[in-house]
C-alpha cells in the first residue's frame, strides 16, 4: 500500500512541538512570571508520554494542540482592555478560539470537555460583565451576540463542513461500514449499494426482502431460517416445539429471504398495480426456501427462557395451531398512515396473538443451532430498544408463483431504479449518534485500564519492539512530573479551602489581586484537569492511557502555578526563599533525571539489555517486554 508515513507522523509531531510554546503563553497570559511560564514549557517538553504519543500516528497530540490553542485564545481575548472591544485583534482571538475549539471536538470529541469549559468561563465573565454600570444595554447585547456567533454559531458550521468534506471526500464503501444502517451503506458507492440500487421504495404483499436487525450488536444479522429444527429437549431438560428454526444469521444467505405476505389471499406475488404494506397491517412472513410461516407461540425460547421460541411452522398435527399472524409498526413513521419503504423505514413485528415482540436477544445458539444469534418473542417490551427493529435491506417484487420459480428468482439480483441517497444531515446524525454510542467489544484489551490507574501510572502501553534487538517503544509518563502533578493538585485544593474558610472569617492571607489570580488560574488548569480526567468514570468503554493525557497536560500546568504561589506567598523570609529554590533546582533535576531514565523506551533507541531492562520496570503492574532467550 502507499501509505505516505512520513507525512502522517509529521502533523502529530509537529502538533506536539507546539504544545511547548502554547503552555509558555499560556501561564504567561494567566499573568505569570516568565520563569513559571518558562517551568511549564520544560515540564511538557520533558514528558515522555506526550514525546512518545505525538511520534505515533496517534490524534492525542493533535487533540492537546487544539485544546492549548482554543484556552490560549481565549486568555489573549480576555485579557485585552475594555477599550480594544471589537477591535480587529479582538475578534482575532474571540474567533481563534472557536475555530480551536471546533477543531478540537473534529479531532475527537474528547475536546468537547475543554470547549463546554471555555464555554462556562466565558458565560461567567459575561455574568460580570453584566453588572458593569459603564457598559450600555446595547454594548452589552453586542458583546452577547459576538460570542454567541464566534463561540458556538461559527464552531457548529465549521464542524458541520468538517463532515460534509469528509462524507465528500470519502463516498466509496469500505470494510467497516457494517457497524452503521442500511440506509447509510446504500448511499455509498459500491458494497452494499451495488446490491441495493434500484430497489423498489415500497414494500407490497408479495415483496421478497431481507430483514437486517438495527441493533447491529453484537454483529450486524439478518433474520433467517433453515430446514434443521430445535432440539426436542434442551441440555438443561427444557423441551421445545421442534419447529424449524428462525436465528439471526450475519452473514448474507439465500435462506435470509422472506415473503410478505397478505393473509387473506394465497399468491405470493405482487399484483399489479402493488398493494403496498401501511403502519399496523396484519402480514405473514413467509420463508422464501421453505415456505414455511414465521411463528412464536407460548414456549420458551431456547437461551431466554423468559421470552417466547420464535420459529417457521411445521403442522405436526398435535393441536399445536399455527400463530402467524404479525402487525407491522414504523417505528420513525411520521403519520400512522405511513408506507413501509426499503431500508428507510425501521420496523416492530408485534404478534397479534401474544403481543409479543420480535427481538434479536445476541445470544449465541450451541452448534445444533450453528453459533447463530437467537431470535426471540419478547412478551415484556417496555419502552423502544433496536434489538426489536428491523428494516428491509434487500428487496425485489415477486413475480413466481411456483416455488423452483420463486427459488431462481431469490438467488437473482434486482434490477429496478429508484434512488435512495440519504441527505448529508441524515448521515451525519447517524455518524454522532454512532461516534457517541459505539463500544468496543466487551473483551478487555491487554493494555486497557480504568481511570484510577492512571493518577499513579499503575499501566502502561508497549507501542513497539524491534523484531531482534529488543529495542522498544512504551507509552510511560515522565514518573517525577505525574507525582508533582498530583501533589500540586493536592496542595492547590487544600490551599483553597484554607483560604475560604479564612476569608469567610474576613481574614485576609494574601492581597486581592493574588487571590484572584489563584482562583483564575485555578479555574482554567485544575478546571482543564477535572474536566478532561472525570467523565471517563461515567463511561462505558474500553479505556487506555492515552486518554488521560490531555488531563495530564493541564495538570503539569498547574504545578509552576503552585509552586510560584508557595514562593511568592508562603515562604517570606530570605533563608525560606533560598531552600525553596534550592530544592526546586534538586526537583527539576529528578525530573529531567526521570527523563533520560526513560528515554530509550521513549525513542526507541538504544536497545537495551536483559538487566537494563528489567531495571526499568519500576512498578510490578508494568509490562516491559523482555524476549524470551
Amino acid at each position: 500500500m502507499n501509505v505516505p508515513v512520513w507525512s502522517l507522523r509529521l502533523l502529530p509531531a509537529l502538533a506536539g512541538a507546539f504544545c511547548v510554546p502554547l503552555a509558555y503563553q499560556i501561564l504567561v497570559e494567566l499573568h505569570f512570571s516568565h520563569c513559571a511560564a518558562l517551568g511549564a514549557a520544560l515540564l511538557i517538553l520533558l514528558e515522555n508520554s506526550l514525546i512518545t504519543q505525538s511520534r505515533f500516528m496517534l490524534l492525542e497530540s493533535i487533540l492537546i494542540f487544539f485544546i492549548l490553542l482554543a484556552v490560549l485564545s481565549y486568555l489573549k481575548f480576555y485579557n485585552l482592555k475594555k477599550h480594544s472591544a471589537f477591535s480587529g485583534s479582538w475578534w482575532f482571538w474571540l474567533l481563534l478560539t472557536g475555530v480551536a475549539c471546533s477543531c478540537a471536538v473534529g479531532v475527537k470529541y474528547m475536546g468537547l470537555f475543554t470547549y463546554m469549559l471555555l464555554l462556562a468561563i466565558a458565560g461567567l465573565h459575561f455574568w460580570h460583565m453584566i453588572g458593569d454600570q459603564d457598559l450600555s444595554n446595547v454594548s452589552l447585547l453586542c458583546h452577547f451576540l459576538a460570542r454567541v456567533l464566534t463561540l458556538i454559531i461559527i464552531p457548529m458550521g465549521l464542524y458541520l463542513s468538517f463532515f460534509y468534506v469528509h462524507l465528500a471526500l470519502l463516498y466509496r464503501s469500505g470494510p467497516h461500514d457494517q457497524i452503521m444502517t442500511s440506509a447509510f451503506q446504500a448511499s455509498l458507492e459500491g458494497g452494499l449499494a451495488r446490491i441495493t440500487q434500484g430497489q423498489p421504495l415500497e414494500v407490497a404483499y408479495g415483496s421478497q426482502i431481507t430483514l437486517r436487525n438495527v441493533l447491529g450488536k453484537p454483529m450486524q444479522c439478518w433474520l433467517h431460517s433453515h430446514t434443521n429444527t430445535y432440539p426436542i429437549r434442551y441440555e438443561n431438560g427444557r423441551g421445545s416445539s421442534h419447529q424449524q428454526q428462525v436465528t439471526c444469521y450475519p452473514f448474507k444467505d439465500v435462506n435470509n429471504w422472506w415473503i410478505v405476505k397478505d393473509p387473506g389471499m394465497q399468491q405470493l406475488v405482487v399484483s399489479n398495480p402493488p398493494r403496498p404494506v401501511r403502519h399496523g397491517h396484519i402480514v405473514q412472513l413467509v420463508h422464501g426456501i421453505t415456505t414455511r410461516y414465521l411463528n412464536t407461540h407460548d414456549v420458551a425460547a431456547p437461551l431466554s427462557p423468559h421470552a417466547q421460541e420464535v420459529s417457521c411452522y411445521i403442522d405436526y398435527n398435535i393441536s399445536m395451531p399455527a400463530q402467524n399472524l404479525w402487525r407491522v409498526e414504523i417505528v420513525n413513521r411520521e403519520s400512522d398512515t405511513d408506507v413501509w419503504k426499503t431500508i428507510l423505514s425501521e420496523v416492530r413485528f408485534v404478534h397479534v396473538n401474544t403481543s409479543a415482540v420480535l427481538k434479536l436477544s445476541g445470544a449465541s445458539l450451541p452448534e445444533w443451532g450453528y453459533r447463530q444469534l437467537e431470535v426471540v418473542g419478547e412478551k415484556l417490551s417496555k419502552g423502544y430498544h433496536q434489538s426489536m427493529v428491523w428494516n428491509v435491506e434487500e428487496h425485489r417484487y415477486g413475480k413466481s408463483q411456483e416455488q423452483k420459480e420463486r427459488e431462481v428468482e431469490l438467488h437473482s439480483p434486482t434490477q429496478m431504479d429508484i434512488s435512495k441517497n440519504l441527505s448529508f444531515m441524515a448521515k451525519f446524525t447517524e455518524l454522532q449518534w454512532k461516534i457517541l454510542t459505539l463500544k468496543n467489544e466487551d473483551t478487555e484489551h491487554k493494555y486497557s485500564s480504568s481511570a484510577l490507574d492512571w493518577i499513579t501510572m499503575d499501566t502502561n502501553i508497549a507501542y513497539w519492539l524491534h523484531p531482534t534487538s529488543g529495542a522498544q517503544i512504551h507509552l510511560l509518563g515522565n514518573v517525577a512530573t505525574w507525582a508533582s502533578a498530583n501533589a500540586a493538585a493536592l496542595v492547590y485544593l487544600c490551599l483553597s479551602l484554607w483560604y475560604l474558610l479564612r476569608r469567610r472569617r474576613k481574614i485576609y492571607d494574601i492581597p486581592e489581586d493574588a487571590w484572584q489570580l489563584w482562583v483564575s488560574a485555578g479555574g482554567v488548569c485544575g478546571g482543564g484537569w477535572a474536566v478532561n480526567y472525570l467523565p471517563f468514570f461515567l463511561m462505558e468503554k474500553t479505556l487506555f492511557l492515552y486518554h488521560y493525557l490531555p488531563a495530564l497536560t493541564f495538570q503539569i500546568l498547574l504545578i509552576p502555578v503552585v509552586l510560584q504561589h508557595l514562593g511568592d506567598h508562603l515562604c517570606r523570609s530570605v533563608l525560606l526563599k533560598s531552600m525553596f529554590s534550592a530544592l526546586l533546582v534538586a526537583w527539576f533535576s529528578s525530573v529531567y533525571f526521570v527523563y533520560c531514565t526513560f528515554s530509550p523506551v521513549t525513542y526507541g533507541q538504544p536497545a537495551l539489555a536483559l538487566a537494563e531492562l528489567k531495571a526499568l520496570r519500576w512498578k510490578d503492574t508494568w509490562n516491559i517486554l523482555i524476549r524470551k532467550q
